[in-house]
């Protein structure tokens, strides 16, 4: 479990483990699908060492922490471990991270949240402490869920973590009645809303809104290793083979259509085609996709979309959270957020988010709101005790 005991009241293990979430941020655009994590190796107040987790494949953060100090010849011998995440303890893509800190020598690990993946789940903890290492779990626990909710929502519950990006005027409109919608808002929210496209592991779009502005969808405002997949919802696959999108980096394409030549066509394109059932409506079962999704190792996925698949997401208890970018303008009509399937009977039947938090960009507001019932059971599922 993710409580903590007296041993975290420490400043100095607030200190370091602060340092341990920071250094984990350098991961946000690199792990998937792997979590973020930052690990810092500390002997007697002095810092040794630390890394974050690289691409997959590459080192998890508390080998690169290790492979870091022996390049700079620190002696890790008897030092404290600030890991935000536990060590895993099984072979995978690369040897376990538990084992790793057993070797090297260190006294104590302290790590801010157990690991959802069951192949870990308080494992890698078992084996440190079996090791005679003292192990102290559930410092600032609920920063280094923050980090990865969609990592521990597709370990706990099968689904990614799921946030709506909008841009729109002051009064609510996303785009002018005939369509314009570039651009509603400025340079530094445009650039903001590429740093959320880079840090998910998909971005998923509509059919609607490929025919309207031919997007790319991809990351350009903001530095980045790692391309995320590019999605459609396309129910009738109607897309157009001459479609920006296909520029030869991935895009998945999810439809009920069957065209075996246009899906081989595509496939010499990086373009993936998968069938999904219809729901009772006749679109695309979303809980379906997402199932699909949370099988196939995507965490997050930011959506990009017209009001009507906004509006369905909502209805559909889909949405985690929602980034909302709103510019100081009054257009008077257009084409709004959310569309949803059929009209709230009442105010208290309304779908309620809770604001995260308010921050100006340029001349605009971002506004981040979160689902609090998701939330609230993410933080059960993780083990994190009643807030």
């Amino acid at each position: 479990m993710n409580t903590p005991d007296a041993a975290h009241q420490s400043t100095e293990d607030h200190r370091w483990m602060r340092r341990a979430l920071a250094v984990a941020e350098q991961s946000l655009y690199l792990s998937n699908p792997n979590p973020r994590v930052g690990c810092v190796l500390v002997r007697d107040g002095r810092w040794l060492a630390e890394g974050h987790t690289q691409e997959a494949g590459g080192r998890h953060a508390e080998a690169q922490a290790l492979w870091a100090a022996q390049q700079e010849q620190q002696d890790v011998q008897g030092a404290t471990a600030y890991v935000t995440l536990e060590p895993c303890s099984h072979q995978g893509r690369t040897p376990p991270c538990a084992d790793a800190l057993i070797a090297a020598g260190v006294r104590r690990v302290v790590v801010a949240m157990q690991d959802p993946n069951p192949r870990v789940a308080g494992q890698g903890i078992a084996r440190l402490r079996a090791a005679g290492i003292d192990v102290d779990v559930g410092l600032l626990a609920e920063n280094a869920l923050a980090q990865n909710p969609g990592f521990c929502a597709r370990m706990t519950r099968g689904t990614p973590w799921l946030w709506l990006k909008s841009a729109s005027s002051f009064d609510g409109y996303t785009a002018l009645s005939d369509g314009q919608s570039q651009w509603i808002t400025g340079d530094a929210a445009r650039a903001d809303g590429h740093g959320w496209r880079a840090r998910a592991c998909m971005v998923l779009t509509g059919i609607g809104t490929v025919q309207a502005d031919n997007p790319l969808l991809d990351v350009r405002a903001v530095p980045t290793t790692r391309q995320p997949i590019r999605a459609v919802l396309d129910t009738q696959f109607a897309i157009s083979e001459q479609a920006q999108l296909f520029n030869g980096n991935p895009v998945w394409i999810f439809t009920a259509h069957a065209d075996a030549g246009k899906t081989a066509r595509l496939a010499g394109r990086n373009v993936r085609v998968i069938m999904l059932p219809p729901d009772d409506s006749g679109a695309l079962d979303l809980a379906a996709l997402l199932r699909w999704l949370g099988d196939h190792e995507i965490n997050e996925v930011h959506v990009e979309a017209g009001s009507r698949l906004q509006g369905a997401l909502v209805a559909g208890g889909h949405v985690d959270e929602w980034v909302a970018y709103v510019a100081p303008s009054i257009v008077g009509a257009g084409q709004g957020l959310a569309a949803l399937p059929a009209p709230i009977p009442a105010l208290d039947r309304a779908y309620r988010f809770e604001f995260l938090d308010a921050v100006q960009l340029g001349a605009d507001m971002r506004l981040r709101l979160r689902h609090a019932g998701h939330w609230q059971a993410l933080r059960a599922a993780c083990g994190l005790p009643s807030a």
